[in-house]
This record gives structure tokens, C-alpha cells and sequence, in this order.
């Protein structure tokens, strides 16, 4: 009998466990976040700005899971650039991808910390969020079924949470308040809200991260992505509207626990119900937190199996079949993180990472089509060319507004990208990787001419 990779995943993941990493990787961004958006947008420009990131996102899910399901890689991105696009394609994608999730990790936790402070002003924030890291990474090393079963039922109670928290302030909603000072920095102000727009989805494509541990992932991954992304465009747009209607939405612009603070607003914050929605309020940004761990360590995982980050990284756990060093190795990142930047900065550049991936993946996604067209596609981005194209210059848009609005953060990642392109030659990687893809080239054209 022959015995299974080393390397090789565990597949044990069915569409619910799929929908719960979806919708967890994601759902910290209804809790906090987004209302950095009213800050530079008003409610009117940010929902202006929400509105078009949604299209981008709705229009990226479905043109993104051709690639998953497609190329069902742990490395996502970074994969499927590198077939389409060659070494430093790859190279590309998964720097950004990297930045993407290593950079939401901390994020989450700054938040996770700041609940918990609110509930506690006697805990610092930092210690917190450095204590959920270290809880998490264990929970992850501990298995993918494991970590996935965990997901589920910590998912559905932030889902649970965030419809509870519209029902008790939907009746003292104020149109008044919600149109009070709507834009008060004009059109431009929609494009400097952009970053946190994305927040909303932001991470939403993690889900290609575990596609080499989903049972049957042509058919299961499509069920995963597109019930995750109605959940969270439902949840999104009732919590911000709702949210700013409740009262001077300036107030809230500002904090890492809105919610919280609206409900204490509504209600009063002497008053239990208060105290018990900051307390299940830490579900959704453990889900999110979670997520992204396990997003981020797979990225891990999968560039240093393909030779881009030392091959130790890609070393998989005999007994919980995990990679573990590839999760420990991002819970230093987070570590460091904390200790450097601000909520808002973390998120402007996690964003950045994001946004420079999905334009990485659409271009893929094209080349693909015109460099493989043999390639089994299971299933199919509706409406090609069209979907594609709309999300491919959306994030062209969204990148354009991050870098004028974000000048320092984005000098800060793209000398990161020169850096690590310019190791990558120095190492003679990309002439290794060169020869790699131009072997698996040969080989799917000598199967297609069999």
C-alpha cells in the first residue's frame, strides 16, 4: 500500500465547515474596522464606497472560485499566478497574499484586546491580544477538523450576535442622525474610504487556502464561497446603516468596539444587556482571528513547499497532520506587529495586500483562459470576460486610491516587495523556480497529447 506524503494534507472538510471559514475569516470586519470609513466618508460616501466594493467582491468570489476549483492549492494565489504568470508572478502574489492575512491576524487581535478592555478597563489591550495569539496558534497546530468544527460553532454565534445586535437597535434607527453630515469631504472622500470598505470581505479568499483539505472541492469549494459572501454582504450593509441612524455617527468613528458602544448608546451602558453583547461580541472576532491563522499559516505552508520561504515551513505534523512550524512562524509576524502599528495602519496595509492580490488573480484568471484552455474547470466565472474585468479594474481602483491616500504605508509595502524580489534573484530561486514550471508546462501538454 502506498503510504501518503509527509506533506500531504488531511481532506476532511465538507460546504458547512467551508461556509464557516468563509464567513469567520471575515466577520471581525462587521465589528470593527469599517468605521474608520465614516471618518474620511461620512455614512452617505461610505456607503457609496461599500456598495462598490461589494460589486467588486461579488463579481472577484465568482471569477476566484474558477481558479479554486480549478487549481485547488493550498497557496491560493501565489499558485495560480505562478502557473499563469511564471516565477515572479508568483512571487507577487504570494507577497501580497502574505501581507494580506500575516497583517489581519494582528488587526483582529488589537480589536480582540480593545473588547475586552471595554468589558474590563483593568486589562491592558496589548497583553490580550498577545495572549490570544498564543491560544490560537495552539488551536491550530491541534488539527484541521479540529480547527474547522471550532469554526462552525464559534461563526454561528457571531452570526447569531450580529442579527440580535440589528434587532435591538433597529428601533431607535433615526434617518436624521444616519444623514446628518453625509459627506463631508465630497467625492473624494468615497476613495479614501475604500480600504475600509474591503475590510468588510476582506479575507474572504482564504477559503482557497484549505482547498487541499475539502472533501470533493469541485463542487464543495463553489457552495462554501458563494453562501459565505450572501451571508456577509447581508450582514454588512444592516449593521452599518443601522449603526448610523443610531446616533452622531462621529462618536463612533473613531473606536475598535462600535458595536459595544452603539448598543450602550441605545440601551445605556449600565445596562446587562451591554455588558453580555461586548462579551459574545468577542465570538465573531475569535472566528475571524481563527481564520485568518489558519489562512495565513497555509500560505505559509504552501510558498515554502514551493521553494520560496525555507523548506522547514512546509513541514507537516505527524500526529495532528498540521503544518506547525508554517503557524508558529506566523504567530511571530503577529507578535511583531502589535508592537509596531496602529489599528487603522494594520488595516491599511493588510488591505493593500489584499487588493494587490486580486488583481495578481484576475490577470491569472485571463491568461489561464488563453494559456490553458484545456484546463479542467469544474466550475466556470459566469459571465467571462465581464465579471473578471469589473473586479480586476475595481481593485485596480481600490489600489490606486490606498497608495494616494496612504503614501508612507504603501513606500513601506512595495520597498518590501523590491526586497524580497531582489533576494529572490540573489538566491537564484527564480532561475530554480523557472525550470520547475517549465517541467510541469511539458508534462500537462505531453498528457494533453496522449
Amino acid at each position: 500500500m502506498v503510504k501518503p506524503s509527509p506533506e500531504t494534507l488531511k481532506r476532511s472538510l465538507k460546504p458547512i465547515h467551508l461556509w464557516a471559514i468563509a464567513v469567520g475569516l471575515v466577520i471581525s470586519g462587521e465589528y470593527f474596522g469599517w468605521n474608520y470609513g465614516w471618518g474620511v466618508a461620512g455614512t452617505i460616501g461610505f456607503l457609496i464606497a461599500t456598495l462598490i466594493v461589494t460589486v467588486m467582491y461579488i463579481t472577484f468570489v465568482f471569477s476566484y472560485t474558477e481558479l479554486t476549483t480549478s487549481i485547488p492549492h493550498a497557496g491560493g494565489a501565489f499558485a495560480y499566478a505562478y502557473r499563469a504568470l511564471g516565477p515572479f508572478g508568483g512571487l507577487v502574489a504570494g507577497y501580497a497574499t502574505l501581507i494580506d492575512f500575516l497583517l489581519a491576524t494582528p488587526a483582529i487581535a488589537f480589536a480582540l484586546g480593545s473588547y475586552l478592555h471595554f468589558l474590563y478597563p483593568s486589562i491592558p489591550v496589548l497583553q490580550s491580544a498577545l495572549f490570544f495569539n498564543v491560544v490560537f496558534i495552539l488551536i491550530n497546530i491541534s488539527g484541521i477538523k479540529e480547527s474547522a468544527t471550532f469554526s462552525v460553532f464559534i461563526t454561528l454565534l457571531a452570526v447569531a450576535e450580529l442579527l440580535l445586535f440589528m434587532g435591538i437597535i433597529s428601533p431607535h434607527f433615526k434617518l436624521v442622525n444616519y444623514l446628518k453630515d453625509p459627506m463631508p469631504f465630497g467625492w473624494k472622500g468615497i476613495f479614501a474610504a475604500l480600504p475600509y470598505a474591503v475590510w468588510f470581505y476582506l479575507a474572504i479568499e482564504g477559503v482557497a487556502m484549505v482547498a487541499e483539505e475539502v472533501k470533493e472541492p469541485s463542487k464543495n469549494i463553489p457552495k462554501g464561497y458563494i453562501s459565505g459572501l450572501a451571508t456577509l454582504t447581508i450582514l454588512a450593509l444592516g449593521v452599518m446603516i443601522l449603526t448610523g441612524g443610531l446616533t452622531d455617527w462621529h462618536t463612533l468613528s473613531n473606536l475598535d468596539y462600535p458595536l459595544p458602544e452603539a448598543i450602550a448608546v441605545a440601551l445605556g451602558r449600565a445596562n446587562g444587556l451591554t455588558k453580555l453583547f461586548a462579551s459574545i461580541g468577542l465570538f465573531g472576532l475569535i472566528a475571524s482571528f481563527h481564520g485568518t491563522i489558519l489562512a495565513s499559516s497555509r500560505q505559509v505552508f504552501a510558498m515554502a513547499r514551493g521553494g520560496y520561504l525555507p523548506h522547514s515551513l512546509s513541514k507537516i505534523n505527524h500526529r495532528f497532520k498540521t503544518p506547525h512550524w508554517a503557524i508558529i512562524a506566523t504567530g511571530f509576524v503577529s507578535f511583531a506587529a502589535l508592537f509596531t502599528g496602529t489599528t487603522s495602519q494594520v488595516i491599511v496595509l493588510s488591505v493593500l495586500g489584499a487588493v494587490v492580490m486580486y488583481i495578481m488573480s484576475m490577470v491569472s484568471l485571463f491568461v489561464l483562459r488563453s494559456k490553458e484552455p484545456q484546463l479542467n474547470r469544474p466550475f466556470i466565472a459566469p459571465f467571462y470576460p465581464v465579471f473578471p474585468a469589473v473586479a480586476l479594474v475595481l481593485s485596480v481602483v481600490c489600489l490606486i486610491a490606498i497608495v494616494y491616500y496612504n503614501a508612507m504605508l504603501s513606500f513601506i509595502f512595495f520597498i518590501g516587495l523590491v526586497i524580497a524580489a531582489l533576494l529572490f534573484v540573489l538566491t537564484g530561486k527564480h532561475k530554480i523556480m523557472n525550470d520547475m514550471l517549465l517541467s510541469k508546462t511539458n508534462a500537462i501538454m505531453e498528457h494533453e497529447n496522449l
